[in-house]
């Protein structure tokens, strides 16, 4: 049964609305990179004092307000028991500061990075941009992190349980050092591999962010197929999972989702930033005064909705329904949620739109998604993933 009615609301969603709500509304003001900062230094000193008093017993209101449990939302999928489909997608814990308590906020999983071998600063600011109207951002942030070696640090730092034994799944977001050639590639993933494996419940190889040059041509399917073979070559190697860019072709997706299926992954992301502007490509960025078609970076949010629908029933109609799926892009709603399960997506990650819409954009969705369980007969979960049933 629900933990809480859905009448109950989210005092936490009220309180961050009326705080940052008027700082979102718009383009300009405080810079974007530099709120995610303030909030994950926050985060941090949570995750590694979690225990204390004072802190437990605000992560305890936080888990209250917030998380919404119910037998019929929970799945296991590539040895992972998901107490709920919604995620935190890769990219806002790049080094896996808070990993500590990402259940208290509702999410079933949470991806953390994405993490590189080689520390990297990332590309120069500004790098990251409000696009308030359309519910979107635009980055470049490249991979911006601390290394694989340091998250390890991170990590042992914050005592979490061993995987299978989490309040909330963790996979591990790995990408390509700057520095490392496309031919050295596939020793540079196996390193951070190596290194953070242990702490993993599942690892995503990240081969289609547009900010780290030659990045993308690592989804050819050669590359990739070398890059998965030697993955698996370590001992220990967790359940693999590929994240896709929005921007290939139908040929190219269907080559993915068949190298993906052959080679045994656990799973496929899709989709990632797009470079593809959208129907925005004369939106105007406040902070250069550039059209979105002069600047560089991906797209995320609101824009990718129907594009991230196409390409997860793409997946699906090639690669079965053996084959678990992610869907992540442009959720920031119930019914953006219900649409991409029964799309054929089997989880459910967001960002952006829970940065835009705020914490209790996780219990809504969760809400949705029960309701319309009931609303159409389904047992659980698992009996609309792929259903084409539409949102009522």
């Amino acid at each position: 049964m629900t933990k809480s009615p859905t009448t109950k609301g989210s005092q936490v969603g009220r309180f961050y609305k009326q705080l940052l709500g008027p700082i979102l509304s718009k383009d300009g003001g405080f810079d974007a990179e530099d709120m995610t900062q303030i909030a994950l230094s926050t985060l941090k000193q949570a995750s590694l004092h979690r225990k204390w008093p004072v802190i437990s017993s605000l992560l305890g209101e936080i888990s209250e307000d917030l998380q919404r449990q119910d037998e019929r939302l929970e799945q296991r999928l590539f040895g992972c028991h998901f107490k709920n489909p919604v995620g935190l997608a890769a990219g806002f814990d790049k080094d896996g500061v808070a990993a500590g308590i990402w259940d208290h906020f509702g999410f079933g999983f949470a991806e953390l990075g994405t993490v590189t071998w080689h520390a990297q600063a990332g590309n120069p600011r500004p790098r990251l941009f409000r696009l308030s109207a359309e519910q979107a951002s635009l980055n470049r942030m490249g991979f911006n992190n601390k290394g694989a070696a340091e998250m390890l640090r991170t990590l042992d730092k914050q005592l979490l349980p061993k995987p299978g034994e989490r309040a909330a799944i963790i996979g591990l977001n790995l990408g390509k050092s700057k520095v490392t050639s496309l031919e050295e590639a596939p020793d540079d993933y196996a390193s951070s591999l190596q290194v953070l494996a242990p702490l993993a419940d599942y690892v995503v190889i990240n081969v289609s962010s547009p900010n780290t040059p030659g990045l993308r041509d690592l989804q050819n399917t050669v590359q990739l197929r070398r890059l998965i073979e030697r993955l698996r070559r370590l001992e220990g190697c967790p359940p693999l999972l590929v994240k896709i860019a929005p921007d290939l072709d139908n040929n190219s997706i269907d080559g993915l989702a068949r190298v993906a299926f052959e080679e045994g992954l656990a799973g496929v992301i899709a989709v990632n930033t797009s470079i593809n502007r959208l129907g925005l490509e004369n939106r105007v960025i406040h902070k250069t005064g550039l059209s979105l078609k002069e600047e560089t970076g991906g797209l995320s949010g609101a824009p990718l909705r129907a594009r991230a629908v196409e390409v997860i029933r793409r997946l699906r109609a090639v690669a079965g329904k053996e084959l678990p799926l992610i869907g992540v892009g442009g959720i920031d709603s119930p019914e953006a949620a219900w649409e991409r399960l029964a799309a054929g997506a089997s989880l459910l990650q967001i960002y952006t739109g829970w940065i835009f819409q705020g914490p209790a954009l996780v219990p809504l969705i969760l809400e949705g998604l029960l309701t319309q369980l009931d609303r159409h007969g389904f047992r659980d979960i698992s009996e609309a993933i792929g259903s084409e049933v539409p949102w009522t």
